[in-house]
């Protein structure tokens, strides 16, 4: 099935809600598992008011079939080759702020949550979710309202109540506060690239990066793997002896 291949859904409802004149909701999906993939699309094309104008198989496909394309919501999954759901999503809501982006994903974990909403996803789902669910999500983010799963909402309130007692502690928040990196950063060194490494030589792991900095564990590898090359070190024991020997990091008292 190519990305060309698609037509209206059936009926003439409003599951997928209609927007102008009553035009279906056009929808683009991105995922890297062809069966997936194509289980979502025939999903929904038998939803009323959703019209499927295209499928990708990762993040830098499902960037150029918007472009393409312009629909008005694309079900992303997070963890894709080339190109992941965060990075996709991020590029999408810049280059194109009138599309917006729903995460259908397995995966329901902080580390994958908060990122994905970071980079501007108005909607998150998990593939668990029925085509009632899916529906009522796209509709809701075409609406302009937030397409979220009860369990999702659930998480976000947790977040936030924890975000509310940390800054009850200001001890505490002083103890996070990052290390100011040095004004002129050596080797090339971007300010991400940076900040990543503070937090390796802090100790943390890269799905601690990615949470702290919100963005994917791929984005933080990605870094990681630029900041090695350009430094020359073997391993994360000599990124800290340089992040400590170039004061991007402090050495613990």
């Amino acid at each position: 099935m190519t990305d060309d291949a698609f037509g209206r859904g059936g009926g003439d409802g409003t599951a997928g809600g209609t927007g102008p004149a009553g035009r279906p909701t056009r929808v683009l999906v991105a995922d890297d598992q062809t069966v997936v993939r194509e289980g979502i699309v025939m999903l929904l094309g038998l939803l009323p008011g959703i019209e499927v104008v295209g499928a990708a198989a990762d993040g830098e496909e499902a960037v150029r079939l918007v472009a393409r394309h312009e629909p008005d919501v694309v079900l992303m999954d997070l963890r894709m080759p080339r190109c992941d759901g965060v990075e996709a999503t991020r590029r999408i809501r810049a280059e194109h702020p009138g599309t917006e982006v729903v995460i259908l994903t397995t995966y329901a974990d902080d580390e994958s949550l908060f990122p994905a909403l970071q980079a501007g996803a108005r909607g998150y789902l998990t593939k668990d979710a029925g085509g009632e669910e899916i529906a009522r999500a796209v509709a809701d983010v075409r609406s302009g309202a937030a397409g979220l799963s009860p369990q999702i909402q659930r998480r976000l309130l947790e977040r936030l109540s924890a975000s509310t007692a940390e800054e009850l502690a200001p001890e505490r928040a002083t103890e996070r506060r990052p290390h100011a990196l040095p004004s002129s950063l050596p080797d090339g060194l971007t300010t991400r690239e940076a900040e990543v490494l503070a937090l390796i030589a802090e100790g943390l792991s890269n799905a601690e990066i990615a949470g702290r900095l919100f963005v994917s564990p791929a984005t933080v590898k990605t870094h990681i793997n630029n900041l090695f090359a350009k430094t020359a070190v073997r391993d994360r024991a000599q990124a800290v002896t340089y992040a400590f020997r170039h004061g991007i990091a402090r050495p613990p008292a």
